[in-house]
C-alpha cells in the first residue's frame, strides 16, 4: 500500500486518477481504518486530505456555509454560527460515534461511506446541502441526496473527491431538527433517523423538507410528509398525516436492530417528535 499526503486538491485528483489499483481517500478514517484492520478493505493507495487548508476549515459568507471535507464533527459542534443556523445538522453530526471518534470523523466521510443509516445525511438533505465535487474535468456541485446510489455506493467517478459541503443561510423564520432511534442510548446505528427543516410565514408552515434514514437503501425525501405540514401550525391532525406519510414511504429491511414492521412504525413516531422541535425552533427564531 502507498500512502500520500498532498497539500492541494489538484494533487489529490491527480493521484486518484492515475492509480490503477484501489484508491481510497482518508479524511477522519473512522470507517476506513476499521475496514482495513478487519481485512475488508485493502487499498493500493491511501490519499490523506487532512493537510489541505481548504478542506480543514468551515467558512461563512453572505450565502451560507462551506464545510471542508476534512473538518471533524467535533469542530462542527464547536462552531457557534453553525450551531445557531443549523442546530439539527450539528446535532446529527455529533451523534456519530464516541467522543474520541468525534475528533476524527467527518460529515463528508459519513456521506461517502453511503450507509443507509448515516446520521448526518438526512439532516444535510433536509437543510438543502450540496456537495462540491472536484475531478479531472473540473468542479461540479450536486445535491447531497444524489451522492449515495445504494448501500456503500456513490455517484463519484474515478478521480473525483468531495472537496466541501455547502449549506445555505437559514432564514429567520426557519428551524431544523434531527432525531434518531437506536437500541442503545449511545454509540449505535440508527434504526430510524429523521431530518426535518421548516420555514414559517405568519405562524404557519410555508415550506418543509422531511427526510428519512435507515428505512431504505439510501436516505429518502418524503414530499407527502412535507405537504402534510404546509399551511398548518403543526397541530395534531398535521402530525398524524405526517406520521402516516413517513410510514408509507418506508422500504426497510429486517435486521438485529429492528424488524421492517418496527422501523416503519417508529419512522412516523420520530418524525412527529422532530417536527415539533423544528417548528419550535422556527417560531422562536421569528
Amino acid at each position: 500500500m502507498r500512502y500520500e499526503s498532498p497539500t492541494t486538491i489538484k494533487e489529490v485528483v491527480g493521484l486518484l486518477k492515475k492509480e490503477r489499483g484501489k484508491a481510497f481517500v482518508l479524511a477522519g478514517g473512522t470507517d476506513l481504518l476499521v475496514g482495513m484492520k478487519l481485512g475488508m478493505i485493502e487499498p493500493d493507495l491511501l490519499v490523506d486530505i487532512k493537510h489541505i487548508p481548504a478542506m480543514r476549515t468551515v467558512k461563512t459568507s453572505k450565502t451560507g456555509f462551506r464545510i471542508g471535507a476534512a473538518v471533524s464533527c467535533a469542530e462542527l459542534g464547536e462552531h457557534k454560527a453553525m450551531k445557531k443556523a443549523w442546530p439539527g445538522v450539528v446535532e446529527a453530526a455529533n451523534l456519530i460515534g464516541s467522543d474520541q471518534v468525534q475528533g476524527r470523523c467527518t460529515v463528508v466521510g459519513n456521506l461517502c461511506n453511503a450507509s443507509p443509516a448515516a446520521d448526518s445525511v438526512p439532516a444535510l438533505i433536509a437543510a438543502g446541502a450540496k456537495a462540491v465535487i472536484v475531478g479531472a474535468d473540473g468542479r461540479r456541485t450536486i445535491a447531497v441526496e444524489n451522492i449515495a446510489t445504494g448501500p456503500g455506493k456513490t455517484c463519484l467517478k474515478k478521480g473525483e473527491v468531495i472537496e466541501a459541503i455547502t449549506l445555505p443561510n437559514q432564514t429567520k423564520t426557519s428551524g431544523d431538527a434531527y432525531l434518531r432511534f437506536t437500541p442503545r442510548t449511545e454509540m449505535d446505528i440508527a434504526v430510524v433517523g429523521v431530518g426535518i427543516n421548516l420555514t414559517l410565514e405568519k405562524g404557519l408552515v410555508s415550506k418543509a423538507r422531511v427526510v428519512l434514514g435507515a428505512v431504505a437503501p439510501t436516505a429518502i425525501t418524503v414530499p407527502e410528509a412535507a405537504e402534510a405540514l404546509i399551511g398548518t401550525k403543526v397541530d395534531k391532525k398535521a402530525l398524524e398525516n405526517l406520521a402516516a406519510a413517513c410510514s408509507a414511504a418506508c422500504r426497510p429491511i429486517d435486521d438485529k436492530r429492528g424488524s421492517a414492521e418496527y422501523r416503519t412504525r417508529i419512522a412516523g413516531v420520530m418524525a412527529v417528535r422532530a417536527a415539533k422541535i423544528a417548528f419550535k425552533r422556527a417560531g422562536s427564531a421569528a
